[in-house]
């Protein structure tokens, strides 16, 4: 059953960041290739024209994301799809609706899940396709990516980034989370806990994908570097 991901990324400087107001970003990951992640899109804000968060690619008018980013009117924001380069390429699409999960709760980031439909059908290419939506549970121990543009230790990533992960029960994830395993849900997945890697600011609502699947999306509340984190 697809789940919000919660990825735990250890280290302690990651609390402070959360607090200062960072969300989740890719550290110690990896530059892709053009077209390695053809699911992933940026969603965009019109006023600044800045990437605020990713989003996942589901079929040619729909795509999951994160509630927290989505909370306005649709017009508030846009998509990109096929692009590399953060501030450049790809293909613009317009935003018809968005439905925010309605227990979405931003005390807690229980059910930090939304969809959105853009005005216009998406054409696939090589650099622009959909992913399969996981039905089946996953356990720990499963290696999984987490892609993004999120915040670095330079800033938000020029290019995009991706980070293999190690999934983690949510038994072993509450004992992990300490003080915040309230936190760890039923409906999410826990991953991460290497220190020095993680996602950060502007990689929320991206994919924490398997193979050709993706099995969770990166909710609001990241721990940059350190613990593992919850989708």
């Amino acid at each position: 059953m697809f789940r919000i991901f919660l990825l735990a990324s250890l280290v302690i400087a990651a609390f402070a960041k959360e607090s200062s107001g960072l969300g989740s970003r890719i550290v110690g990951g990896n530059t892709a290739s053009p077209g390695q992640f053809p699911y992933q899109a940026s969603v965009r804000s019109v006023l600044t024209q800045e990437h605020n968060c990713g989003a996942v690619l589901a079929n040619n008018h729909w795509l999951l994301c994160a509630a927290h980013c989505t909370q306005g009117p649709p017009q508030n924001n846009y998509i990109f799809l096929g692009r590399h380069f953060r501030g450049s390429g790809g293909t613009r699409f317009d935003i018809a609706q968005v439905i925010n999960h309605p227990d979405y709760n931003p005390s807690t980031i229980a059910n930090d899940v939304s969809v959105i439909r853009t005005t216009t059908p998406i054409t696939f290419t090589n650099l622009i396709q959909p992913i399969a939506l996981g039905q089946a549970h996953i356990g720990g121990g499963v290696t999984a990516i987490l892609s993004g543009w999120g915040l670095t230790s330079a800033g938000l990533a020029p290019e995009l980034q991706y980070l293999h992960v190690q999934t983690h029960t949510n038994e072993q994830c509450r004992n992990l989370m300490g003080g915040n395993a309230a936190l760890v849900f039923d409906h999410k997945i826990c991953a991460g806990g290497v220190v020095g890697q993680g996602a950060c600011s502007a990689d929320s609502g991206g994919p924490l994908a398997v193979g050709n699947t993706v099995i969770g999306i990166v909710p609001g509340y990241s721990l940059c570097t350190w613990l593992p984190r919850c989708l």
